[in-house]
């Protein structure tokens, strides 16, 4: 007997059940949402979909959010502090830098002192011709480049802060101190003095004595008084 012959009519045929379970639809190709089976529906709702859930997720993402706000804001603060701080170092050290160069600069025309004036005096004796007069030009012409600057004149109003009164000529018609002589010429370089400028100083003229009369001659001079004594 063969299987058909032996198999019940009564009996009927196991169904084969397909299922698909591919995640994407091949028609719409969207992503499928997974379909609720039996055990899903006694598995309780996933926490965003809860309100409490959701709630509680807001809560902690805003105390997170406060918390790093805050955090950024210190970090903010402390680096502008740093960059202002840098911005002041920066500022002290080239400050600090033009100076030790002005004051080296200084010290260097100071030193060179001596033979601007040795090159003065030849020029005013005529002494400063040649080869000579060309290496004087240029040397001071390289002074002046670096704001070397001489000053006192004959009639300058006298300036304790920048002139050295070696000597006091006779007062003369003059409103104030005025240099009447100079000895030596003052140098600033830029506005630092480097060295001040020796000059005679002359003084403004006293009051005027009282004019006599050429006939009558000076006008006679007071009596003094006698005291009074007891006979009288």
């Amino acid at each position: 007997m063969t299987p058909q012959q032996g198999r019940d009519p009564d009996q009927e045929e196991p169904r084969v059940v397909i299922r698909d379970r591919r995640r994407i639809d091949p028609e719409t190709g969207q992503p499928r949402r997974p379909s609720p089976g039996p055990q899903a529906a006694a598995e309780p709702a996933p926490a965003e979909e809860s309100p409490a859930g959701g709630a509680v997720e807001d809560v902690v993402s805003s105390a997170e959010v406060e918390a790093v706000q805050k955090q950024l804001d210190e970090r903010t603060t402390d680096l502008q502090r740093v960059t202002a701080e840098y911005a002041n170092y920066r500022r002290r050290v080239d400050r600090d830098k033009s100076v030790a160069a002005e004051l080296a600069t200084a010290a260097l025309i100071t030193a060179l002192l001596p033979v601007i004036d040795d090159i003065d005096r030849a020029r005013e004796h005529g002494d400063l011709s040649g080869a000579f007069a060309a290496v004087a030009e240029k040397l001071q012409g390289t002074l002046g480049k670096v704001g070397l600057t001489a000053f006192g004149e004959k009639g300058d109003a006298f300036d304790p802060n920048r002139h050295e009164a070696v000597m006091h000529a006779e007062p003369s018609d003059v409103s104030e101190p005025t240099c009447v002589r100079v000895f030596q010429p003052g140098y600033l370089l830029g506005e630092r003095l480097i060295r001040p400028a020796m000059v005679a100083v002359s003084d403004p003229a006293g009051p005027a004595a009282a004019p006599t009369d050429p006939v009558a001659g000076p006008p006679p001079a007071e009596e003094p008084v006698a005291a009074p004594t007891d006979s009288e």
